[in-house]
């Protein structure tokens, strides 16, 4: 109901607003195809083995008036799972329309908002939920039903966001893999607030940079985008609980010839536990290596979490990062991102592979893998342990 809501209020700008010149549309997006192998027998009854192959549809659609003040963005998405059924879905990403007016504009509709500037974490990102069942790297957002109004001067960017509704995060089904022991009861989720998903969210950002210096603040005040997870009455499923919660924020890019040095800080009130939590490190690049057009990049990153065991779980309570980027920065824009993260109190280690390249003017290849070790009961990543996984995606951009 909320995305109906949200859809509406586009419509209705666009239709304001028909008095702004024509202008033109741009219809694109992509059709695709994955495998996800993995190479171990499930470790839970009930979930897949061996292999999950999935169709992806995204089409986009943007317009922009003939006086450039004026514009309408739709993504979309979904996705069709050959094994987890949970993992077939379809999301709004984008719908909304958007005004720029003179130093100042709004968007009013769903849309996707990112903030921060680490690699391996990013605690500022409070805005969009995320599409857990996409990926467990957390890079996957829902769209969220927002009003955005921004503000710019001479000393600074502000924004101010109205969160009329709240999407729940999505997870594997009992049959699918990278799944706690028991399988997450999406469907009975429980809020803190008596409005439940139709609770109002608010968050306040500012921005600037001095010199070399990139500042960003933010205040959010609103449902938890983390679920903490109850028992089930029935003892055979976790219950996702949505708490209210009061965050403020800070990220920090200073950027001085090849380094970049980053941190993103938080500090949470919730009635679960108080916290803070930190992620900062440092990337350095190495500019035309051997003498070509290629780059590498270094990066090492630190991040440390305080929340107790009763606010929502995370893996990365103290946790140090490093990893390196290729860009080979060639006509078919190949990448490659490879790195690993490890548990300092339980030597748990996290291995991680992206590398892409385009193939003629369409085609776009991605290959992932995922891997765990020295995960022993009652470790973050012990459910995992037999999850290791190569992913090959191929996606026509049209």
């Amino acid at each position: 109901m909320n995305r109906m809501k949200a859809i509406a209020l586009l419509l209705t700008a666009a239709v304001t607003n028909s008095a702004a010149q024509a202008g033109e549309w741009d219809i694109t997006g992509f059709i695709g195809a994955d495998a996800r192998v993995f190479w171990e027998d499930a470790r839970f009854a009930g979930q897949d083995d061996d292999v999950n192959l999935a169709a992806v549809f995204q089409p986009e659609a943007y317009w922009r008036s003939a006086d450039g003040k004026h514009r309408l963005s739709f993504v979309g998405f979904a996705r069709a799972d050959s094994e987890d059924s949970e993992r077939s879905h379809a999301d709004i990403r984008q719908a909304y329309w958007s005004f720029d007016g003179r130093g100042w504009d709004i968007n009013v509709g769903i849309n996707k908002v990112f903030w921060g500037v680490a690699e391996s974490r990013h605690l500022v990102d409070v805005i969009n939920q995320t599409d857990l069942v996409e990926d467990i790297d957390q890079e996957d957002k829902l769209g969220q039903p927002m009003v955005n109004f921004n503000l710019q001067r001479d000393f600074g960017r502000f924004e101010f966001f109205v969160l009329p509704g709240f999407r729940e995060r999505t997870f594997a089904g009992a049959d699918g893999r990278l799944r706690p022991a028991l399988p997450i009861d999406d469907s009975n989720a429980i809020y803190e607030s008596g409005d439940e998903e139709n609770h109002v969210d608010f968050a306040l950002r500012y921005s600037h940079y001095i010199g070399d210096l990139d500042i960003g603040v933010h205040l959010f005040d609103g449902t938890s985008r983390e679920p903490r997870f109850l028992l089930a009455a029935s003892g055979d499923s976790l219950l996702p609980f949505y708490e209210q919660m009061t965050q403020v924020g800070i990220d920090l890019q200073y950027t001085r010839e090849a380094w970049l040095w980053k941190l993103e800080a938080i500090s949470r009130n919730a009635n679960s536990d108080d916290f803070a939590a930190v992620v900062g490190g440092v990337e350095y690049s190495f500019y035309g290596i051997g003498g070509g057009s290629a780059d590498l990049g270094i990066l090492l990153e630190y991040s440390h979490d305080g929340r107790s065991a009763d606010a929502a779980p995370t893996n990365q309570d103290n946790d140090l990062f490093a990893g390196t980027r290729l860009a080979l920065n060639d006509a078919q824009d190949t990448s490659v991102l490879a790195g690993f993260a490890v548990d300092l109190d339980t030597d748990e280690l996290f291995f991680n592979v992206e590398a892409e390249r385009r193939f003629g003017d369409s085609l776009f290849a991605e290959l992932r893998l995922r891997a765990f070790a020295n995960s022993g009961p009652g470790d973050a990543g012990y459910s995992f342990v037999k999850d290791d996984y190569v992913q090959l995606s191929l996606n026509w951009y049209y």
